[in-house]
C-alpha cells in the first residue's frame, strides 16, 4: 500500500477546521495536514513547574493550580468572567473578557484546574485569558506541566477564531492520528551516523518536548535536513549538466582571439588571464562549462566576457548575453561595439523595442544571421529562437531566478554558461548558493585605477558637501548623486529623487547643468542622458539605483548617496563603484539622518574603513544575516525555516558532503535506501530541477 501523502490532505479534514478557519489558515501557509505539521513555534514556555499563589511576582509567567472556589459574571462596566481558584496558599482569579458565555459552561466550581500565563496585580492577583487545563480530564495536558509552544501569526489564528489552546488542541490531534504516516525522508545510514532524531519524533518533540534538551535535537534533525536537500540539488544540478547526453564542441580560433586581444586600448590583467585559460579549458574539455565568474565593481568582468564570446563565436556558434536591466545591456553593448574590431554581427534586444525591429531581430537570430545578441529578459520568450546557441552569459546573476537561467540555457543544446557578479559572495555562502558552478575569482583591478576614498557626513553638512561638488565640477570633473525613491513615501520620510532634482538645479547648482534619471524614463530617454553625461553635456545626475550597475563614465568623480543607511552594505559598495573608474582621485560621500541606528552606523564605518568588496560582503551577512543578505527565491533556493547559512556552517559542510557523495554513488537516485528521498525531492523541487533525470 502506497504511504499516506499528507500534503495532499487539506487542513480541513481536522475536527475543528471550518471553511472559514481553513481560508485563514491559508494566509499562513497552511493548507494541508503537512503544512500544520511543518509550523514552527515561534517559542515555547516551560510550565513544568506549578508555583504556589503566595510566591507569584507582578508580571512574571506562571503556571499554578487550585480548586474552583467561585465564578462570577460581571455585567456592569465591561462584560467579563472571574474564575476565582485556592490553592491553600492564596487566591488567584482568572479573567475573561471575550466569549463569556462559553467559558462560563466550561468552568463549574470544586473543580480543580491549572491556570497559566501572566501575572497582575488588581486587588487579587490576577492572569487575563489563562490557558488552562482542567485536572482530571482525559485529554493530555497540553496548555500546563510541560514545554508549550507559542505559535506566530497570532492575529490571522484569531480571524479564524482559534486561540492559542484551540490551535494546540488542532496540532495534537494532527500528530495523534498522523504522526504514523509521517515518512523518514534521510537515508537511515545518515540517521545512524549523526545520531538523528527520527522525523516522526522529530515532530511530536518540535511541538510538544519533552526537554530543552530534546528540542536542541528536533532544530539540529530539520537543519541537517534543510541543508542536506539543498546540497542534493546542487549536486544533482551539478553532475546532470556537466554529463549531458552530447556537449557543444569548441575548436577555437586562437589566432582570432589574440588579434582581438592584442588590439584592446589596455593589457589583460593577470586575473584576467588566470580566469580565461580556466574557460578555455571548459570549453575544450568536451563537458559544458557550467561557470561563476566573481569580481568586484570594476575588475574587468565585461572584457573577459567578451573574450569568451568570441571563443564560441570563433567555432561557429552564437552567443547570448542576458542582463537584468536595459540600461545596463545597454552599456554592454557599447562596451562591446566598442572593442571588437573584427567583423561581428552584434544586436540588442530590450523589451520596449517596437514590435517590427523585434520580429527582424527575432528572424535573424533564427537564422543564424546574428553571431551575438546582447539583451534583458527579451531574450527568454518564446518567440526567440537560436540557430546554434553555444554560449550563454548571465549578467548579474542575483537579479535573475534559476528558471529564468535554465530557461535561456534551453534555446540551445547543452551550451557553455558563465554566470557573472560584481557584488561579491561571502565565501561561506558562494558553495551553497552556487554549489552547482565552478568558481573563478578577478581579485585585482585594472592598472591606474585610483583608489577610492569614502566619507560619511550627516545631513548638517551637506552646504559643505554642495561646495566641495562645485570645486570639482569647475575642474571639469563630473558628479552622480543618488535617491533611494523616485517620488515621496508616506511611510518613509526619504527625500526624492524629482523633488530634489528640482530644489538642486533651482536653489543650488543654477550654474551647472542636471539631468535626472530613473526606472520610469523610456529607454531612448534613459540613453539621450546617459550619452550626454558621458559627453559632459551634463556636469551633475541626480539618480535613483538605475545606476547601481554597468554605467562606466571615467570622467565621473564624485558619487554622494542621500539616505545611505536605508541601503545595504554591497548596494552602497555596487553604488559607489560607479566612480573611480578613471585616473582622477575618487570620493563616494554617504549622506544620512543625525540619528541613524547603531546598525547603520556600523555599516557607514565599514565602508569608511575598506574598499574590498569580499569583506564587505562578509561584514553585510554578519550585521544582517543570511536570510536578509540574499532572497532565497532568487536564487531557486528552499525556503529555509531552521538552518541558518553562517552560523550553521558546519552542517552546511557537512551536508554538502554527504549529498554529493551520495550523487557520485547513486546520481539517478535508484538505490532502495535512497527511494523515500528521492520521493520527497521530486515533490519539493519539481520546478527547480528536470526531473527526467531521477524520474
Amino acid at each position: 500500500m502506497a504511504p499516506i501523502q499528507l500534503d495532499k490532505i487539506p487542513v480541513q479534514k481536522m475536527k475543528g477546521i471550518s471553511a472559514r478557519r481553513a481560508e485563514a489558515l491559508a494566509t499562513l501557509g497552511i493548507q494541508s495536514i503537512q503544512d500544520l505539521l511543518e509550523y514552527t513555534p515561534r517559542r515555547h514556555l516551560d510550565r513544568s513547574m506549578f508555583l504556589p499563589i503566595n510566591k507569584l511576582e507582578e508580571n512574571s509567567e506562571a503556571t499554578v493550580m487550585g480548586d474552583i472556589i467561585k465564578k462570577k459574571k460581571v455585567v456592569r462596566g465591561k462584560r467579563r468572567l472571574i474564575v476565582s481558584i485556592h490553592d491553600g496558599k492564596g487566591i488567584l482569579d482568572g479573567v475573561w473578557f471575550n466569549q463569556v458565555e462559553i467559558f462560563d459552561k466550561i468552568f463549574e466550581e470544586r473543580q480543580t484546574v491549572a491556570f497559566s500565563g501572566k501575572v497582575t496585580r488588581f486587588k487579587t492577583w490576577q492572569m487575563v485569558h489563562p490557558d488552562f487545563d482542567i485536572i482530571g480530564d482525559n485529554r493530555d495536558k497540553l496548555h500546563t506541566g510541560q514545554n508549550i509552544p507559542i505559535y506566530p501569526g497570532s492575529e490571522a489564528l484569531r480571524k479564524a477564531g482559534l486561540n492559542s489552546y484551540s490551535f494546540r488542541r488542532i496540532i495534537s490531534d494532527a500528530l495523534k492520528e498522523y504522526q504514523r504516516n509521517i515518512t523518514e525522508i534521510l537515508p537511515s545510514v545518515l540517521i545512524k551516523k549523526y545520531k538523528l532524531l527520527p522525523r516522526a519524533l522529530a515532530f511530536r518533540q518540535m511541538h510538544f518536548p519533552e526537554s530543552s534538551e530534546k528540542l536542541k535535537q528536533v532544530f539540529r534533525r530539520f537543519k541537517y535536513e534543510e541543508l542536506f536537500f539543498l546540497e542534493l540539488l546542487m549536486a544533482l544540478r551539478k553532475h546532470f549538466y556537466q554529463t549531458p547526453a552530447k556537449a557543444v564542441q569548441v575548436n577555437i580560433d586562437n589566432a582570432l582571439i589574440r588579434k582581438v586581444v592584442d588590439s584592446f586600448p589596455f593589457q589583460l590583467t593577470r586575473a584576467q588571464r588566470d580566469v580565461l585559460k580556466e574557460i578555455y579549458n571548459d570549453l575544450r574539455s568536451g563537458h559544458p562549462m557550467n561557470r561563476l565568474l566573481q569580481g568586484d565593481v570594476g575588475s574587468g568582468k565585461t572584457v573577459v566576457a567578451l573574450v569568451t564570446m568570441l571563443m564560441a563565436i570563433s567555432s561557429g556558434y552564437q552567443a547570448a548575453l542576458m542582463a537584468p536591466t536595459e540600461i545596463l545591456a545597454q552599456q554592454h553593448y557599447f562596451n562591446v561595439t566598442d572593442l571588437v574590431k573584427v567583423p561581428l554581427n552584434i544586436e540588442f534586444l530590450i523589451g520596449s523595442l517596437n514590435p517590427n525591429e523585434k520580429e527582424q531581430i527575432h528572424r535573424k537570430i533564427a537564422e543564424g544571421e546574428i553571431d551575438l545578441v546582447i539583451g534583458t529578459h527579451a531574450l527568454i520568450q518564446e518567440s526567440v529562437q537560436f540557430k546554434k546557441l553555444g554560449l550563454v552569459i548571465v549578467d548579474e546573476q542575483h537579479r535573475f531566478g534559476v528558471m529564468q537561467r535554465a530557461e535561456l540555457i534551453k534555446k540551445g543544446l547543452h551550451p557553455h554558461v558563465l554566470v557573472m557578479t560584481a557584488t561579491p559572495i561571502p565565501r561561506s555562502l558562494a558553495l551553497t548558493l552556487y554549489g552547482d558552478l565552478d568558481v573563478s575569482i578577478i581579485d585585482e583591478l585594472p592598472p591606474g585605477r585610483q583608489q577610492l576614498r569614502t566619507f560619511w557626513r550627516k545631513e548638517g553638512k551637506l552646504n559643505l558637501i554642495h561646495e566641495f561638488i562645485r570645486q570639482k565640477v569647475r575642474d571639469r570633473q563630473q558628479v552622480y548623486i543618488i535617491y533611494p525613491l523616485i517620488e515621496e513615501s508616506e511611510k518613509m520620510d526619504l527625500k526624492a529623487a524629482t523633488d530634489a532634482y528640482h530644489y538642486l538645479k533651482k536653489d543650488v547648482f543654477p550654474e551647472f547643468k542636471l539631468a535626472l534619471l530613473h526606472g520610469r524614463l523610456r529607454m531612448e530617454e534613459k540613453a539621450k542622458i546617459m550619452e550626454d553625461f558621458k559627453r559632459r553635456r551634463v556636469h551633475i545626475l541626480i539618480s535613483t539605483t538605475v545606476i547601481e550597475v554597468g554605467v562606466d563614465i571615467p570622467n565621473a568623480t564624485i558619487m554622494v548617496i542621500e539616505h545611505a543607511d536605508r541601503f545595504g552594505l554591497s548596494q552602497l559598495h555596487q553604488l559607489r563603484g560607479r566612480v573611480g573608474r578613471g585616473e582622477k582621485e575618487s570620493f563616494c560621500i554617504l549622506v544620512t539622518p543625525e540619528d541613524i541606528n547603531e546598525i547603520a552606523q556600523k555599516r557607514m564605518k565599514v565602508l569608511e574603513q575598506s574598499n574590498d568588496g569580499f569583506f564587505i560582503a562578509d561584514e553585510d551577512l554578519r550585521l544582517r544575516g543570511s536570510g536578509e543578505f540574499f532572497g532565497t527565491r532568487q536564487h531557486g533556493m528552499p525556503d529555509l525555516k531552521f538552518a541558518d547559512l553562517i552560523a550553521d556552517k558546519n552542517i552546511v559542510q557537512t551536508a554538502r558532503k554527504d549529498a554529493f557523495a551520495l550523487v557520485e554513488k547513486d546520481p539517478h537516485l535508484r538505490f532502495t535506501q535512497h527511494q523515500t528521498a528521492k520521493e520527497y525531492f521530486k515533490q519539493k523541487f519539481v520546478e527547480k530541477f528536470q526531473m527526467k533525470h531521477i524520474a
